[in-house]
């Protein structure tokens, strides 16, 4: 059976439906639970029994092709992790169970080899769930954030105080605007005082689904606050530069990957004429906006939306980068795949500033690499992952900011979008030499 998505406005007229008194007729009492089963199992946690996610290592580009078409069968409702766009990258899809011996055997048909990467997808999430409800319990006894666990957006919101608290002469936390769900979407600015000061833009979180992107973006922060003053060149560089840091790019689709869909991607705006919602938000880009690489179809993850910057959540980020106007580094953080990237996505023509993005890049992921030994590909977005229209570090380019990158973090494919919370701190701790790297440059490379 496939996935039933029915709108809000649709469940709250099942439930107006219900009487307000209980005193009716049997059949009418059938009707009214029929009708309570309905409304709870639409508003119910999507579930992922029996789906797998396969792994293709693509040979040729008629292999390529043909994945595109079963990425376009709409019915069986797979969902593309790493997209069939190059024999240089695997293709990971998730298959829902109602689809696996169809897809299965389309690929037996091509002549297509895979492999089973995830077994049971579900099996994972009730772990990672289990795990998130006895931190929660920790940390109410102990009253302290876990760096090395998942959160909800409510818990890091709190958090976002506390570190405010705690570090009132660096950190403030700034309100930008509002989700299209009317939720506070925070900054916190790290700044030794100044007004309008060279700074650092990074975001995390801009796909919902990314959760090791957001989780990395606490303990960064975090990293920030406590080594001021402690770490020399992290000092020198806040006592002449601020740092700007959104967390949660995208609030709506962070909090209802918690609460309906743990693999939602998109924002969760209504498209009108379309049962569908939510935009990519990094396809909504002033950059290329509607080329290759982007949907026009409402119900894809990766639908561009009406027009650039449709989405409030990327309107509110590049009215504060205009209004701004003195940022030296834009810096987007996502997950999977382990790759250091700059413009552009939209072309694969190189930018003026190629040479400089990708030596800076290459010694940046050299500091990473000293850590753990974790490998990390360089590249513009078009050559190393796919060709894609309309993201931000290509926009934040375009407007000026010469030393735009963005992150594709831990792992290659094992766990993808699901990759186990012990890994948080090993991930965050070797991007932050990384980022250290790349802000350490801008410092002393002004322009």
């Amino acid at each position: 059976m496939g996935t039933v998505h029915l709108s809000p406005d649709y469940i709250k007229a099942l439930e107006n439906l219900i009487p307000d008194t209980l005193v009716v007729s049997s059949e009418k009492m059938r009707g009214l639970w029929l009708l309570l089963a309905l409304v709870a199992v639409v508003k119910a946690e999507r579930v992922f029994i029996g789906d797998q996610v396969i792994r293709v290592n693509v040979q040729s580009e008629g292999q390529i092709q043909l994945l595109q078409a079963l990425e376009s069968q709409e019915e069986w409702e797979v969902d593309f992790w790493l997209e069939p766009v190059s024999t240089e990258l695997p293709v990971d899809i998730r298959v829902p169970r109602s689809s696996l011996s169809f897809v299965t055997e389309y690929l037996s048909v091509h002549n297509i080899p895979y492999s089973v990467v995830i077994n049971n997808l579900q099996e994972l999430l009730d772990e990672e769930k289990a795990e998130m409800e006895v931190n929660q319990m920790k940390e109410r006894s102990t009253r302290s954030i876990n760096f090395g666990a998942y959160h909800r957006l409510e818990t890091i919101y709190s958090w976002m105080d506390t570190l405010v608290a705690q570090h009132p002469k660096l950190v403030t936390k700034q309100e930008i605007g509002r989700s299209y769900e009317n939720r506070p979407m925070y900054v916190l600015k790290f700044s030794t005082g100044g007004a309008n000061r060279p700074a650092i833009w990074i975001d995390t979180g801009i796909h919902s689904r990314e959760w090791v992107s957001q989780a990395t973006g606490v303990w960064t922060a975090n990293k920030i606050a406590t080594d001021y003053g402690s770490d020399a060149s992290l000092t020198s560089l806040l006592n002449t530069m601020d740092i700007y840091m959104l967390i949660l790019a995208n609030p709506d689709g962070y909090a209802y990957t918690h609460s309906n869909d743990r693999m939602w991607r998109k924002t969760r705006s209504k498209n009108p004429g379309s049962v569908c919602r939510g935009v990519d938000p990094n396809r909504n880009w002033d950059a290329g906006f509607g080329g290759p690489g982007a949907s026009k179809n409402p119900c894809s993850d990766s639908y561009h939306g009406p027009s650039a910057h449709s989405e409030i959540e990327v309107k509110n980020v590049v009215n504060l980068i205009k209004s701004h106007g003195n940022f030296k580094s834009f810096i987007s953080v996502h997950a999977y795949s382990q790759l250091l990237m700059y413009p552009y996505g939209y072309s694969c023509r190189n930018v003026p500033h190629q040479p400089e993005l990708d030596s800076v890049g290459r010694a940046a992921v050299q500091k990473l690499t000293s850590l753990y030994g974790t490998r990390y590909k360089v590249g513009s977005i078009c050559n190393i992952i796919y060709q894609a229209s309309g993201g931000s570090i290509d926009w934040s380019y375009n407007v000026g900011i010469k030393y735009s990158y963005a992150f594709e973090l831990r792992d290659t494919g094992r766990y993808g979008f699901i990759l186990p919370a012990n890994q948080i701190i090993p991930t965050a701790s070797e991007t932050w030499l990384a980022l250290k790297h790349l802000m350490e440059y801008v410092r002393d490379h002004p322009y």
